[in-house]
């Protein structure tokens, strides 16, 4: 899995990139808690759910179909007072879903573990995809403070950091322009 760090950082970056303006404070908390709650299935390391099991890591928790099912959670209960498939409704579902999947995408690019059920509940086949440049993060904050856990940091900022900057950066131009060119047909 690439570390904790990368996820929360796709988070922002959709956030950054895609959110309106005047989301509220919480959006931001479920965006970083949506984005790597997928590995709170560790614990089943310590209740003796074997890695390849259903509900091991990297299992149901990394599918889109459970992602679909917490977005649907985070919307009903986080914004309630929206309406779930108006135009805001909508785009809550949506990113909260994208961001949730996309720790289960993320993890698929890298080339260690068991790989990712990303068709659970369906199917619990283990996927990579054939492309794996990032580096398995080490579990643990004694195995991460170590020279593997910076080569792994290293190995992010290449592939996960920098794309993101580059999204970030093409957002805000883009969102620039876009109110430059709304300002300029506003005025008489």
């Amino acid at each position: 899995m690439p570390s904790v760090i990368s996820h929360t950082i796709v988070a922002v970056t959709a956030g950054k990139a895609f959110a309106p303006e005047d989301v509220p404070g919480r959006f931001w908390f479920l965006a970083f808690f949506c984005s790597v709650i997928p590995d709170a299935d560790v614990i089943g390391f310590s209740l003796g759910i074997p890695y390849h099991h259903f509900f091991g890591h990297r299992g149901f928790f990394h599918s889109p179909f459970f992602s679909f099912f917490l977005s649907l959670f985070i919307v009903s209960v986080f914004f309630s007072r929206v309406r779930m498939f108006s135009e805001r409704g909508t785009f809550y579902l949506v990113f909260f879903f994208l961001v949730s999947s996309s720790h289960g995408i993320l993890d698929a690019f890298t080339n260690g573990g068991l790989g990712i059920a990303l068709l659970a509940p369906f199917d619990n086949t283990r996927y990579f995809f054939p492309w794996a440049p990032i580096k398995v993060s080490p579990l643990g904050i004694r195995a991460f403070l170590s020279h593997r856990g910076l080569a792994v940091i290293t190995n992010e900022m290449l592939w996960v950091w920098l794309p993101c900057l580059v999204i970030v950066a093409v957002s805000k131009l883009t969102r620039g322009f876009l109110r430059i060119k709304k300002a300029g047909q506003s005025s008489p």
